[in-house]
């Protein structure tokens, strides 16, 4: 989609500088961009970026402004307005309603008229999709599932029964929500299969990676609120919740009834044990292991850093003899203390 700058401008509620007729129809970098695109600049110390750059505008902080040798868009928030701007210049294709002649629907199931389901889907009974919704190539809705209205599953999606999504949720492909609980009972070294008889359910505006799995709940659901954000390839385990607009990076396990506040943000490569609370507004680092429950916001990290594999192997002898260095530091401290008093 082509935009003139004016109307670009004011779509993203900023001021603007230049031609206003000048078209943009699409985002680059500012090194790579080219005539008709639009770029951005988030931090001046990539000014000297700026001054080479060949696009036809660039998203700039007001005390850029001066700066810019081409068009630009004055905003508080330069990266912020720059995904804005994608979401105007990119918009997300709707095919219109219908179902593909490939598809098998059950008679039960309730698919609205403006809603697309493609080729080679399979929708059980029960199952509702609502207005607007996508539904790609070779999904498959189990019974009562629940598609809130303009949600969108891309290809080879998995719900299983019982799972409600809400408006507006994007499903990348291979994502599988729904799926078994991990719960077995032992009986003198067997394991005993527990059924896992809950469901999910996901609220508005939820981003869900490829190949992530959501397991269902031991009984009541797995909950995934509103605005929440998840990578590709993420663990969420039974009876997890997930609070409102919390972030969660690739490779990250969570064990089951695990419970995540509001606004946190989770890195790569986390593991969280199952039963523990994590309040609101908390951000850990990639790799961290989350042993224990975090009460307060705060940024939080576990794990050494990357060094020379002779260094590493050196330290790792020293932690195991943490313990016997630490009786000795006792024994020590005793012994300068005795000394102390018979002075």
């Amino acid at each position: 989609m082509a935009l003139t700058l004016e109307l670009l401008a004011s779509r993203l509620g900023c001021e603007f500088d230049g031609d206003a007729d000048c078209l943009i129809s699409g985002v680059a970098t500012l090194e790579d961009a080219a005539v008709g695109e639009l770029s951005f600049l988030a931090s001046s110390k990539y000014r000297a970026r700026l001054a080479a750059t060949k696009a036809s505008a660039v998203i700039v902080a007001e005390r850029d402004r001066d700066a810019c040798p081409v068009n630009a868009l004055i905003a508080r928030d330069p990266y912020l307005t720059y995904a804005r701007a994608t979401q105007l210049l990119y918009p997300d294709e709707y095919h219109a309603g219908g179902v593909h002649p490939d598809a098998v629907i059950d008679d039960a199931a309730q698919i609205d008229v403006t809603a697309w389901v493609d080729a080679h889907c399979v929708i059980g009974p029960g199952v509702i999709v609502g207005a607007r919704a996508q539904i790609g190539a070779g999904c498959v809705l189990e019974r009562d599932v629940v598609i809130g209205r303009e949600s969108r599953l891309m290809s080879n999606v998995t719900i299983h029964g019982r799972v409600r999504l809400g408006e507006r949720c994007v499903i990348q492909p291979g994502a599988v929500i729904g799926s078994d609980g991990f719960g077995y009972a032992n009986e003198r070294g067997k394991w005993v299969k527990i059924p896992q008889v809950g469901g999910v359910t996901l609220g508005d505006d939820v981003e869900v990676g490829a190949n992530t799995t959501i397991d269902r709940g031991a009984l009541s659901d797995t909950i995934v609120a509103n605005g929440v954000k998840l990578d590709n390839q993420i663990q969420i385990a039974h009876n997890v919740h997930i609070g409102e607009h919390t972030a969660i990076a690739g490779c990250t396990g969570i064990a089951g009834s695990t419970h995540i506040g509001k606004h946190c943000a989770i890195g790569g490569h986390v593991g969280i044990v199952g039963h523990l609370s994590i309040a609101d507004g908390v951000q850990i680092s990639a790799k961290t292991f989350v042993s224990q429950s975090i009460h307060e916001a705060g940024f939080y990290s576990s794990g050494a850093p990357l060094e020379p594999n002779a260094r590493w192997r050196k330290n790792f002898v020293r932690m195991k003899q943490l313990d016997e260095m630490a009786r000795r530091i006792k024994t020590l401290e005793k012994m300068v203390r005795k000394l102390s008093n018979d002075v």
